[in-house]
């Protein structure tokens, strides 16, 4: 890539990561290799000895990431968990993080299971408020972790507003930023400390691939020890995930403008409808956070949530009655998903048993309303 010519992300997203080797192949090549032949004195001649420790196909995903959420430098892993939990073991034992109230589920379980393993304290609160956000930071707060939006609620923070919340107390911002991705919302560029993606969801893209990331606003000390834990503890991604997900990249944009047009088509119908009582997403002009996610975002994202008139039995009736819309739970590829949170919930938090989220697929919209409202009756 000419690093002389200024792009936008649509021509960044396609070329980033993808530059020619010696054969000049046009597709990123893909070397499955685990280990690397090094000098009689242990040294690589070229750079990679081991593929826990480094590989070509991950350090080519690693600098598409980072140019694209404008960072300084990222790492990959595994999967998303891998990522968060890397991020959690390099704090200092008796740190302090303080998490949004509407965390994704998966992390709210890791949170009581394996913090005080690590001697790490914790807390929830409604981010919305930042004043209520000022009152729980604490002299040992080193993180504020939240999501935008959030899953599977929807919510909108003020980054730019958490961040100076965060950094007065010397603590860091670390966004979420699956559902919106790189292409709708830079968490870095509004003053975010770490961008943690689970790349399994848009920006792989398919529904075939399982990988995390952790984007970092500047090259520190805590990007080595981050680096060291997944070294050393194995959370690395296979040469094949990181080339998936890099493929995933390249049509990461025109994707997630499909996804954001045919969800706010979805979300305005049900929005109509006689038997939903709330839609939660922040491209409807009628949602609190309407005003703040066409301020931080370029577009609003394939993903919503809605509840049922009829309580839990009645939502679960209509995710039995779905035709086009599969129950599964993961998120972002090109076919449409609908899910019963709840039921798949360890520690609901303040999830409603009536909600129903949806992952917006690529199918016609005019298909997608037809499937519901046949379901809703």
């Amino acid at each position: 890539m000419n690093a002389g010519l200024s792009m936008r992300f649509e021509t960044l997203a396609v070329h980033a990561g993808g530059e020619r080797d010696e054969t000049g192949a046009i597709a990123p090549p893909l070397y499955f290799s685990t280990n690397y032949e090094h000098n009689p004195d242990g040294e690589p001649p070229r750079d990679f000895l081991y593929i826990r420790f480094d590989n070509p196909m991950q350090r080519r995903l690693e600098s598409a990431l980072a140019l694209l959420d404008g960072g300084e430098t990222s790492l990959v892993f595994a999967s998303g968990a891998a990522a968060a939990a890397a991020y959690l073991q390099s704090l200092q034992p008796g740190s302090h993080i303080l998490f949004c109230d509407d965390l994704f589920y998966g992390y709210r379980d890791i949170v009581p299971d394996f913090l005080p393993r690590w001697n790490i304290d914790w807390s929830y609160v409604d981010m919305t408020d930042l004043d209520a956000v000022r009152a729980e930071m604490r002299p040992n707060t080193r993180a504020v972790w939240t999501e935008s939006p959030t899953n599977p609620l929807m919510r909108i923070y003020d980054l730019a507003g958490l961040a100076e919340l965060a950094h007065e107390k010397d603590a860091q911002l670390l966004v979420d930023g699956t559902f919106a991705t790189p292409a709708l919302l830079k968490p870095l560029l509004l003053g975010a400390d770490v961008t943690l993606h689970s790349t399994t969801k848009y920006i792989g893209g398919h529904s075939d691939v399982l990988g995390g990331a952790l984007v970092f606003r500047r090259q520190s000390e805590q990007v080595s020890r981050i680096r060291q834990v997944r070294k050393l503890l194995g959370g690395v991604a296979a040469p094949f995930s990181s080339w998936l997900v890099l493929r995933g990249l390249r049509t990461l944009a025109a994707r997630m403008r499909v996804h954001s047009t045919n969800a706010l088509i979805v979300a305005s119908f049900l929005e109509s409808h006689r038997q939903v009582n709330e839609v939660f997403y922040p491209g409807l002009t009628s949602n609190s956070g309407h005003p703040l996610a066409k301020q931080q975002m370029s577009d609003f994202g394939g993903m919503l949530s809605f509840r049922v008139q009829g309580g839990r039995e009645r939502a679960i009736e209509v995710a039995s009655r779905v035709r086009l819309f599969i129950n599964a739970g993961s998120l972002g590829g090109p076919e449409s998903l609908i899910h019963h949170a709840v039921s798949f919930m360890h520690s609901p938090g303040n999830t409603p048993d009536d909600l129903l989220r949806l992952s917006v697929g690529l199918e016609h919209p005019a298909d997608l309303m037809d499937d519901l409202k046949q379901a809703l009756g």
